[in-house]
């Protein structure tokens, strides 16, 4: 796994095989990136589900102004603070060890306000909709902010503050882009 863009393209992204988690395939991220390069600069990222941390770090290479790192499983915790050392990143980074709700409380409690988010979970999880419902109700986006999501199925609810900009199919994935209307 490598970072495909920005001032870190080309470095070695370590743990992508890491026990229950999904690297997001290199086409996939390229897309991605593309479609929110615009978003990007100084921005304030989560990458809920981090695993290696691959997407946020992606997202710093690609001028993130900083990124919250969760995920529940220690082995990515160690992964991702080894990532973050390796390619000299600490100082816009913050690493969580919580259940994605706790995380996204903690993040409330302080007043964290964010522009992206990213959400790949774990598919059996079946947890999605939850997510993006407390991340609405704890108000933890800025206007015209992006909840990424990765998905096995297409289905999400509808969200009255949220526009869908972005649906594309990766073979049995699909990538779903949200963006937050005023």
């Amino acid at each position: 796994m490598r970072i495909i863009s920005g001032s870190l393209k080309g470095r070695v992204v370590k743990g992508y095989n890491i026990e229950g988690t999904r690297p997001t395939m290199d086409r996939v991220k390229e897309s991605l990136f593309a479609t929110i390069q615009n978003k990007i600069k100084n921005s304030i990222v989560l990458d809920l589900f981090a695993g290696s941390g691959n997407l946020g770090i992606e997202a710093i290479s690609n001028g993130a102004g900083y990124c919250y790192f969760n995920d529940i499983n220690k082995e990515c915790i160690k992964i991702i603070k080894e990532n973050i050392n390796n390619f000299a990143i600490a100082d816009k980074s913050f690493v969580i060890n919580k259940d994605w709700n706790s995380c996204l409380l903690f993040l409330a409690n302080n007043n964290v306000k964010l522009d992206i988010i990213f959400l790949d979970p774990p598919y059996k999880m079946d947890c999605l909709n939850d997510v993006i419902n407390n991340i609405l109700e704890y108000d933890l986006l800025n206007d015209y902010g992006l909840i990424i999501c990765e998905v096995s199925n297409n289905y999400l609810e509808d969200y009255p503050t949220l526009k869908q900009i972005k649906n594309k199919n990766y073979g049995d994935k699909s990538v779903i882009i949200l963006m937050k209307s005023v």
